[in-house]
């Protein structure tokens, strides 16, 4: 019997708000609802239906006065989701109303974010290499480390007791949580490594380096089980299904890679038209969302991304 091509005859939609390009895109808990954060200084939220019909509404995140970098739901709220800007704070809203219930200022540009997967905390990065974890309920700072080496993407286990720094010397950096105590330095790849996904099942992480390749690591192990091979420019951007069965990567290639994350072979290439900044699955259905350096035939910011997976245009 012939395998079943996955992701085949399946098809992209584009949304449009933003008036520049998007940064960071990213699903709520449920599924229902995507933020895209962009350079024009806001975020936006989508109401997006599995299935793609229906008028999409968005609401409108007003308030950052520098470029909205990445953004995170609250991994136990449908509703609120924390930004990051380089004008120095982060913001927690409420996706509903579009108001900001909480802002604290840093100390510098963030670019990273993430939360704990129990909601009660979150990590901030920024462009000086220093770390801040937020307590949630306070919305105040209880841990500030500077680093001297260059980080970039951060992420917890699913646990919550293990954090994971990737640096700009091709490492990742393991601490334990919430000491921040180094446990392990993995020498991953061969130059910096840019990017970071936890399997949703707890199994595996998985980096993107400026080598171009993804690894695939064991978290019980701490060992790299296999590595994905399809693009020829640095990573960005990485995520898993919600099965995590397939891992999606993508870079300055015109497409976005899909790979078996058993075999290590891609089954689907998704194409675009420029460099990829976001990539991110739903968390319940097979549904990626994509935001670039998409431009207009005038050269200027699109403003755009799009969403894979659906059954018709």
């Amino acid at each position: 019997m012939a395998e079943t091509i996955p992701f085949k005859n399946l098809h992209s939609r584009e949304y449009q708000g933003h008036k520049k390009k998007v940064h960071s895109v990213a699903w709520n808990c449920t599924g229902t609802k995507l933020a895209s954060g962009s350079v024009d200084q806001t975020a936006r939220i989508w109401q997006i239906e599995s299935h793609g019909h229906g008028k999409v509404k968005d609401v409108e995140l007003k308030g950052h006065t520098d470029s909205v970098d990445q953004l995170c739901w609250d991994p136990k709220h449908a509703e609120l989701i924390a930004t990051a800007s380089g004008d120095k704070t982060v913001r927690l809203w409420d996706a509903r109303s579009g108001k900001c219930s909480q802002q604290v200022e840093l100390s510098g540009e963030n670019i990273n974010i993430t939360y704990k997967p129990d909601g009660t905390h979150i990590a901030v990065g920024n462009r000086d290499d220093e770390l801040t974890i937020l307590d949630v309920r306070k919305f105040k700072p209880i841990h500030k480390r500077k680093f001297n080496y260059e980080v970039n993407e951060i992420a917890w286990n699913m646990s919550g007791d293990m954090f994971f720094l990737t640096t700009g010397n091709g490492t990742v950096e393991v601490l334990a949580y919430p000491t921040l105590q180094p446990v392990n330095t993995l020498n991953a790849h061969t130059a910096g490594c840019y990017c970071i996904a936890i399997d949703p099942l707890g199994r595996y992480f998985a980096v993107g380096s400026a080598d171009s390749l993804v690894s695939l690591w064991s978290i019980k192990e701490m060992l790299c089980l296999r590595t994905f091979t399809k693009l020829e420019w640095p990573v960005r951007t990485i995520s898993f299904n919600h099965t995590g069965d397939y891992i999606a990567s993508a870079s300055e290639d015109l497409f976005i890679d899909v790979a078996n994350v058993q075999t290590g072979r891609s089954v689907h290439q998704i194409q675009c038209r420029a460099a990829m900044n976001s990539v991110e699955w739903n968390p319940k259905h097979n549904l990626l969302a994509y935001a670039g350096d998409d431009k207009n035939k005038y050269q200027a910011d699109e403003g755009v991304f799009r969403i894979f997976g659906f059954e018709s245009a």
